[in-house]
């Protein structure tokens, strides 16, 4: 009779733990996974696959605008917010099925149930009332939207909420400067709401290089986004069928709806961790090291929960280098530098690498490269829409160690621009790179004149 009942048991069925109960099967393991709301986690069921489909949905306003630079005539038509809305459901629908269907081809237990720790190798299922043991256990629980306590913030909604509206207002107040600040932001006012963005900062986008924040906040201002930094919400009162924001400047605002995005905390209350021995951070994330053990030798933990790059494609990475270590004797660790990524703002931004300053601290002497263009597409319709791009080199060995694109694509870019910088290409490399004309990827592999600070 087996001493355990599973080899490995994941409490959360979201990117990363259905990755590393797919790939720990695969190697032999019995598995069994515990999720309390659906499988797939919050990046496809309410986190970026739906974001990115209502972005999309809130570009075509400029593309039946632009149409006419281009020689169509298309009369503006009325948008359906519960179209939108229920086709999305239809997607996500669709994603979590293939993700249960996975599962299953793979042998993997699916418990539809929250699971919380007894100690460290049994398991309890709240919603069957029974217990069942593992040899090892992983924690994969992500992370959840964080709103502060003030009068009134029980009126504020998060993304949670967002994708799932009866109805859009005409105003909205986004608090937060963030992803998913910005994104929203952007959302709601590509359909047609009148969006004020409020961050307690003096920039949006915090930890980003500077030239993004900056040219993305102005670009959002041009696009009718009320972006004010350096405000914050003190209170929020309901007013007829909305509600009134009085912020800490004394100020007033008038939305029928108060979103906050102002950061997103490791989903461990409740779980039983301290009481299994796991140790936590300062912040309530899951500690582990290299290995993504945690200080119970047997139990593990990836993706948010741990708070170490909150990415669903590291979370992915940290699934599958966790089963390569416990159950394929291939020790593992994820190398979380020079990591890619996007962000779904209007304009979009795509990043790898470090940001001037960081760069600075580390490299000293550095050789940094600007273009800020109108890209081709914008040129017929008459839209000022600028774009930007940055190169960040390492003077002492020409290594581009920081790429920065604002702008139509910047995310499919920096998917290949991170391959580029993660082999430790040199700014030699990239120019000796021939150009794909015409294009605006190409402003990669021409830009020779080094920027300089004006003077003064």
């Amino acid at each position: 009779m087996a001493e355990y009942d599973f080899d490995l048991f994941v409490i959360g069925a979201g990117s990363g733990g259905v990755r590393a109960a797919r790939m720990a099967a695969s190697h032999g393991a019995s598995v069994a996974v515990a999720e309390e709301y659906r499988v797939g986690g919050t990046c496809v069921i309410r986190g970026c696959v739906p974001k990115k489909l209502f972005v999309y949905a809130s570009h075509f306003p400029e593309y039946v605008e632009d149409a006419a630079g281009y020689g169509w005539s298309i009369a503006p038509g009325g948008f359906d917010w519960t179209t939108l809305k229920d086709n999305k459901d239809k997607e996500i629908d669709r994603l979590n099925g293939i993700y249960i269907r996975n599962l299953e081809a793979s042998r993997v237990k699916i418990i539809q149930s929250r699971a919380t720790l007894k100690d460290a190798h049994t398991v309890s299922l709240e919603s069957e009332g029974t217990s069942v043991t593992a040899k090892h256990i992983l924690i994969a629980t992500g992370a959840t939207p964080f709103v502060p306590e003030f009068p009134g913030s029980e009126h504020a909604i998060t993304s949670n909420e967002a994708f799932h509206l009866d109805a859009l207002p005409e105003k909205v107040i986004v608090v937060g400067g963030g992803y998913i600040a910005v994104e929203f932001a952007g959302i709601f006012n590509g359909l047609g709401l009148q969006t004020t963005q409020l961050y307690r900062g003096p920039q949006i986008l915090r930890g980003f290089d500077d030239d993004l924040r900056d040219s993305l906040a102005d670009e959002m201002r041009a696009k009718g986004i009320d972006v004010r930094t350096q405000s914050d919400i003190a209170k929020i009162e309901p007013s007829g069928s909305g509600y009134v924001a009085t912020l800490k400047s004394g100020e007033t605002l008038e939305a029928g709806l108060v979103m906050y995005a102002t950061g997103r905390v490791p989903n461990t209350a409740g779980l039983g961790l301290e009481e299994a021995g796991v140790e936590l951070n300062d912040n309530g994330a899951v500690a582990v090291n290299a290995y993504s053990q945690t200080s119970v030798p047997n139990i593990y933990a990836v993706g948010d929960v741990t708070d170490r790059m909150n990415l669903t494609p590291v979370a992915i990475r940290e699934g599958a280098a966790f089963a390569e270590t416990v159950f394929n004797n291939t020790p593992t660790a994820v190398d979380h530098s020079n990591i890619a990524t996007a962000v779904f703002s209007q304009p979009e931004i795509g990043t790898v690498g470090l940001t001037e300053a960081e760069a600075q601290e580390k490299y000293g002497e550095l050789d940094i490269y600007k273009s800020r263009f109108r890209p081709m597409k914008f040129i017929l319709p008459g839209r000022e829409e600028k774009m930007m791009m940055k190169l960040i080199v390492d003077a002492a060995s020409d290594k581009v160690v920081g790429c920065h694109i604002l702008g139509p694509d910047a995310g499919e870019m920096a998917q290949l621009l991170g391959i580029a910088v993660k082999m430790g290409a040199t700014k030699a490399d990239f120019d000796a790179t021939v150009a794909v004309h015409p294009t605006a990827a190409e402003e990669l592999v021409t830009m020779r004149e080094k920027w300089t600070a004006p003077a003064g």
